[in-house]
């Protein structure tokens, strides 16, 4: 199926059903479409050619949904541009996926003509909610012209819809390829691990450009309505959920803890709340338990990564209470079983698959797969060892195929010849009650080769002392675990999704040497 019929279906089940909404506007099912198919028609008039890459670079706004749209319905593969990164970043990233047509936000203006002289690809420049001398359209201009008849888009599974940033925690990100192919296993995927009771209300709290704007697109087959918050801030995701009666969101593990220490979060009523799913990096048991406790049985978690969109994995509410009685399976500390039409296995370094309980890598096969890195012969050879998608997560499946992330590969940390999960300690720590988040690293040793430390953000007015983290992990964990040393900062470093950026905090302490382990 073409990615704009996916569109289609949410017109057809109520055309006057909002679907975008923002803090200054809404759209409707019918005026979204009327919209898309006249800038469509308008990017054909300006001589667009099939395929051409679009790219959306703004804040999270209502409008900026429909131009995504637009693009989709020319068939155009959409260019997710973070509006957090630099510049120079984006402009690499345009360069990278040979974009040709540019949509920004006027609130972007300055940075836009940056990134247009960097990027010689990019021909046709649209300002979706104003006029600006440097765009070659307004929004309303392209919309007026008479495109003539718009080509039909072929109905073919292995037609490029989108390039995205993987995201690396290390230099540039890579381009993920994905397809239709991609995107009717996600759609599907979504919809069969969480459907809708009555009409759907979905918020787009984190970036557009990362995994909640992605699956705004997922939930609009289903008639979703989409409301749109501008920045991803507690208070605020707080009251949309009760304002607007949010049946379906997304949340990375980060704002999840940002929330849970807020002082007013029990004030609020999440009652409308069907799905909130925790994706993007695992989350630490004690607080996903909590996080149930504060916003009822609604929790629930996926796994996937941009060259596997968000549900290899699934684990459901229901799958989290059976959880909860005592001496119950720990699937609090789990992210799911595979989803429809996927297989997760673990893979030893040799190809082999291991049994239950024994950790390698993440390995998986399944139609939602990207198509491959854009351009990357080496890196998709890497990524395809042995026949097998290979996420780079270290982990193990239990007997009743429930995977468990304990890391990833490149973040083991190897102590006086043991191997330490950096994930492991992590959430024993975040077990803490006056821990808001925290990150585990190996750092030069000359003793051990490197040692475990751990950098702790304390909840606001919250106190703490190196050693009682250090007992913590202690009784938890074991000896071999303990961090030797433990930093309390004001502030971890964060990525514009919200990620720990442990590359970051790396530096701090291997910088200058050859070898960073």
């Amino acid at each position: 199926m073409r990615i704009i019929d996916y569109f289609h279906h949410g017109l057809q089940r109520d055309p006057q059903r909002l679907a975008f909404v923002d803090p200054d506007k809404s759209y409707t099912f019918a005026q979204a479409d009327e919209m898309s198919a006249r800038i469509a028609g308008g990017l054909f008039a300006a001589g667009t050619p099939d395929g051409a890459r679009v790219a959306v670079y703004s804040p999270n706004d209502a409008l900026a949904f429909v131009c995504i749209v637009a693009a989709m319905r020319l068939g155009c593969p959409w260019v997710p541009v973070n509006v957090r990164n630099p510049v120079e970043v984006n402009a690499a990233f345009l360069r990278q996926a040979g974009c040709s047509v540019l949509f920004f936000h006027s609130s972007l203006a300055a940075d836009m003509r940056e990134i247009a002289a960097r990027t010689p690809s990019v021909k046709t420049i649209v300002c979706i909610d104003s006029q600006d001398p440097a765009a070659t359209h307004s929004l309303d201009i392209l919309m007026a012209l008479e495109p003539g008849p718009v080509p039909e888009v072929p109905d073919d599974p292995d037609r490029v819809i989108a390039i995205v940033p993987t995201g690396g925690t290390t230099g540039l990100s890579k381009a993920a390829v994905w397809t239709h192919r991609t995107w009717d296993a996600v759609t599907a995927a979504l919809w069969t691990s969480c459907p809708a009771r009555g009409a759907p209300v979905h918020l787009v709290a984190a970036p557009m450009t990362h995994g909640a704007g992605a699956v705004a697109m997922w939930m609009i087959p289903g008639g979703a309505t989409s409301v749109v918050l501008r920045k991803a801030e507690p208070v605020a995701i707080m009251e949309a959920i009760q304002r607007h009666r949010v049946t379906h969101m997304y949340l990375p593990p980060t704002l999840i803890y940002m929330i849970l220490a807020h002082p007013d979060v029990r004030q609020y009523d999440y009652s409308s709340l069907q799905y909130l799913i925790v994706a993007a990096a695992p989350i630490a048991p004690d607080k996903f338990r909590e996080a149930m406790e504060v916003f009822g049985p609604c929790i629930c978690q996926s796994f996937g990564q941009a060259e596997a969109p968000m549900l290899l994995t699934f684990l459901s509410t229901a799958d989290l209470l059976e959880a909860t009685a005592p001496g119950a399976p720990a699937r609090f500390a789990s992210c799911g079983r595979a989803t429809l039409g996927t297989r997760v296995e673990i893979m030893d370094d040799e190809g082999n698959l291991l049994p239950p309980g024994r950790k390698g890598e993440i390995v998986a096969r399944s139609g939602m797969v990207f198509q491959g890195y854009l351009l990357n012969p080496r890196a998709n050879e890497e990524a395809r060892r042995f026949g097998w998608h290979h996420t780079g997560d270290v982990g193990f499946k239990d007997e009743q195929g429930f995977v468990y992330i304990v890391d990833r590969k490149k973040d083991m940390i190897v102590t006086g010849g043991f191997n330490v999960f950096s994930v492991e300690v992590e959430q024993v720590i975040l077990g803490h009650a006056a821990v808001q988040d925290c990150a585990v690293i190996g750092v030069p040793d000359t003793k051990w080769g490197e040692a475990i430390k751990a950098v702790v953000e304390l909840k606001p007015h919250a106190q703490a002392d190196a050693a009682e983290i250090q007992e913590l992990v202690r009784v938890r964990l074991g000896g071999v675990q303990v961090p030797k040393s433990v930093e309390f900062w004001e502030q971890l470093p964060r990525s514009n999704n919200n990620k720990v950026q442990k590359t970051e905090i790396r530096k701090r302490f291997w910088e200058g040497r050859e070898r960073l382990v």
